[in-house]
């Protein structure tokens, strides 16, 4: 009897995951309420890039003491809300924990190397295989400074990225000119990792992965995952509010909602939203030709399909809490400084703003693996900042663990039982 596999959740993890799953000779059923890759997923808004560099962990020596600037500034690259801080708390101690050494973020680097290298290229092929390749691009991405000794000043982190084996180029400022003629020129250094390349589209990108496994033999069952129905240490069912749907095996991919469904496995994870915004401008009058990431900014640059997309900010303010659009209105307001060539003026009907939710480990890495409760169920959730990057390579481990065969590349440091 061929087994069933019910992934819940159709952001980009779960639709690498049933498409793989697929591939593997399983059935699926892709859960999930929400239409794949709308705007209400973190795979829709986000910052577009395909970055096999994306290896240091959010958290670095000495940033515990940016915290009471994170909670004074409600604007800053990252802020936390007063409201919420006594809930993320303990959290956010195991946050600074995890970066606490050099040591430690090296160690974090060497396990995530292997789930984003050749990333491009696997979602190249995934994207072929559902008829969109033309929304991945494999053109470099490129960290622009102010100064090379701007630069200079993350030598630690750039240390540990070419330690696992990252390369890039430095770009003077006539060659990061002749890449980018339209960048403000106050940047006169940059850093280009070749291997590096970017999605025009990641919600479309999505919804094409979906639809494939949907053309493939998958079922899309619009529902949102409540539970598990275990008996004797085997899945059973996975419990929606439509009502049971009987499966052999489940791959638990819901981001940043997947918290109680992982407790209902068996296993409590420390899973927080790292909330973060976006702004895209309609019609740019400008258009550059890389991915870039403004170290004075902290946030990526991409030209997407729809326009030209600024992307980052981190808010620790949890699932509910209302936007803060003055937010996004600082991404914007960078992307106008990054580059003359853009209006002052611009109307605001030009402007859209996006509010979505990471879904973040305190120690920067996934949650992959099989549950406490049964290992019928995978968990394949808490990417974070890679969760575009990682998606493929991520799926095809899924496959691995649901076949019963030795997972690609070694995922132990990705455990969801290292917290208990």
């Amino acid at each position: 009897m061929t087994r069933h596999v019910a992934v819940i959740g159709a952001g980009i993890v779960g639709a690498c995951s049933a498409v793989e799953a697929l591939r593997r000779g399983f059935r699926v059923t892709i859960i999930d309420p929400a239409e794949p890759g709308g705007e209400q997923s973190a795979s829709y808004g986000n910052g577009c890039w395909l970055s096999p560099m994306s290896v240091i962990p959010p958290a670095v020596p000495g940033l515990w003491k940016k915290v009471p600037k994170f909670l004074m500034d409600p604007l800053g690259p990252l802020a936390i809300r007063w409201s919420y801080f006594p809930r993320v708390a303990p959290w956010l101690i195991r946050y600074l924990r995890a970066g606490w050494t050099w040591d430690r973020v090296e160690a974090a680097a060497r396990a995530l190397r292997p789930l984003v290298v050749d990333a491009p290229a696997l979602h190249k092929a995934l994207a072929d295989e559902a008829g969109v390749g033309h929304l991945i691009e494999r053109h470099g991405l490129i960290y622009v400074y102010p100064s090379r000794a701007d630069f200079e000043a993350e030598a630690m982190a750039w240390e540990i990225r070419h330690k696992v084996g990252v390369r890039w180029l430095e770009l003077d400022a006539n060659e990061l000119r002749q890449r980018e003629p339209d960048l403000d020129r106050r940047y006169t250094f940059g850093v280009m990792v070749e291997e590096g390349g970017h999605c025009t589209d990641p919600g479309a990108y999505t919804a094409a992965l979906v639809a494939h496994a949907v053309a493939q033999g998958a079922e899309h069952r619009r529902a949102a995952a409540t539970g598990f129905a275990i008996e004797g240490g085997r899945l059973k069912a996975v419990r929606t509010d439509g009502g049971d749907i009987p499966a052999d095996a489940a791959v638990l991919a819901a981001g940043a909602h997947a918290k109680p469904l992982a407790a209902a496995a068996g296993d409590v994870v420390p899973l927080e939203t790292e909330r973060g915004y976006h702004a895209e401008l309609a019609d740019p009058e400008v258009s550059p030709r890389h991915g870039l990431m403004p170290s004075d900014g902290k946030m990526s640059i991409m030209r997407t399909r729809n326009g030209l997309r600024c992307a980052g900010q981190v808010e620790i303010a949890g699932l509910e809490a209302a936007p803060n659009w003055k937010r996004a209105e600082i991404l914007r307001d960078h992307l106008l400084r990054c580059f003359p060539g853009l209006p002052r003026d611009l109307p605001a009907e030009r402007v859209k703003v996006w509010l979505g939710h990471r879904p973040s480990m305190p120690d920067g890495m996934p949650c992959l693996g099989p549950a406490s409760a049964t290992p019928d169920v995978i968990h394949a959730f808490g990417h974070g900042h890679t969760g575009l990057v990682a998606g493929a390579r991520t799926g095809r481990l899924v496959a691995d663990l649901l076949s019963g065969r030795p997972p690609e590349i070694p995922i132990g440091a990705f455990d969801p039982r290292r917290f208990a």
